[in-house]
């Protein structure tokens, strides 16, 4: 008795099972918890640069935020729990400096990026309601999107708070221009 020729498909299967674990290992080590220890000892780590750079781009967003109220009373009811959650990132992320600061993560130079600007100019404001919320809306859809890239590139806790803090901000971006008031 002759059996018959074995199938391609174990072959098949196995070679995708072979190329599935090769990049769900490259994914896991991209989400390690390393802090970017690669860096010099007297240089800010990714996790660092990467920290400062959120925590200025949410001050940014929140001086626009505190433009268009300051322009544009009547729509406080409305950006007010955007706001705020807009400055409950930018502590998050200040504080997360903070916290690799004290631990030796960075220098003082990461330090003193994560507080902004004190020259940073208030944004400009559309004169009409419906144009400075459009303008909130693109300010959040492209720091949502700045931050989704740079999600490949930081450690895996920064990582995880970057994706959340993109994923609320597409989420304000559509609040901001759907429907009328």
């Amino acid at each position: 008795m002759s059996f018959p020729p074995p199938s391609r498909t174990p072959w098949g299967v196995r070679r995708r099972s072979l190329i599935v674990s090769a990049a769900s290992a490259a994914v896991l080590a991209g989400c390690s918890t390393d802090s970017g220890s690669a860096s010099g000892a007297g240089s800010p780590s990714l996790s660092a640069r990467a920290r400062a750079r959120a925590a200025r781009d949410s001050e940014g967003l929140l001086r626009s935020y505190d433009a268009v109220l300051a322009a544009h009373p009547t729509l406080a009811e409305r950006l007010r729990p955007l706001r705020a959650e807009v400055a409950a990132h930018a502590a998050a992320f200040r504080e997360g400096a903070a916290k690799e600061k004290a631990a030796g993560g960075s220098t003082a130079s990461a330090g003193t990026t994560a507080t902004g600007s004190p020259s940073a100019s208030a944004p400009e404001v559309p004169a009409d309601e419906k144009s400075a919320l459009a303008s909130l809306a693109t300010a959040e859809r492209s720091l949502a999107d700045q931050r989704a890239k740079a999600l490949l590139e930081v450690p895996g806790e920064l990582a995880r708070l970057l994706a959340g803090v993109a994923a609320a901000g597409a989420g304000h971006a559509y609040l901001l221009t759907k429907g009328d008031q």
